[in-house]
């Protein structure tokens, strides 16, 4: 890896994810935990200690959510771009495999049609 950040922000909560931002983060640096997956995880303890990076972590919905939503509500904020495949729900199944293959940001299964 040939390029390494002063501040990683994960939010995934992939190990996989995990593991690679505090790989990718310079020695120094600052890595932010944001995203939420297994409770717990496998990650490289030697090289946050030998990097000496600061792991922070961010309950990412504390004081934001009503927040987001009146910038949404008042149109300040535009999340339909976000919105990247979208599945009748008989082809559920079609939207998982979307999903799980890393396809897309935002998936919806519509259930109405």
């Amino acid at each position: 890896m040939g390029c390494f950040s002063d501040v990683t922000i994960e939010c995934t909560g992939v190990e996989s994810s995990i593991s690679t931002g505090l790989w990718s983060t310079k020695p120094g640096g600052s890595y932010v935990q944001v995203g939420y997956g297994k409770a717990e995880v496998v990650f490289p303890i030697v090289a946050v200690g030998v990097k000496e990076i600061d792991i922070y972590g961010i309950f990412r919905y504390a004081n934001d959510y009503q927040r987001a939503l009146d910038l949404v509500a008042k149109g300040l904020v535009n999340v339909k771009p976000l919105v990247t495949h979208r599945f009748a729900f008989q082809d559920a199944v079609k939207a998982f495999e979307t999903t799980k293959a890393g396809s897309g940001i935002k998936i919806i299964i519509e259930c109405d049609k």
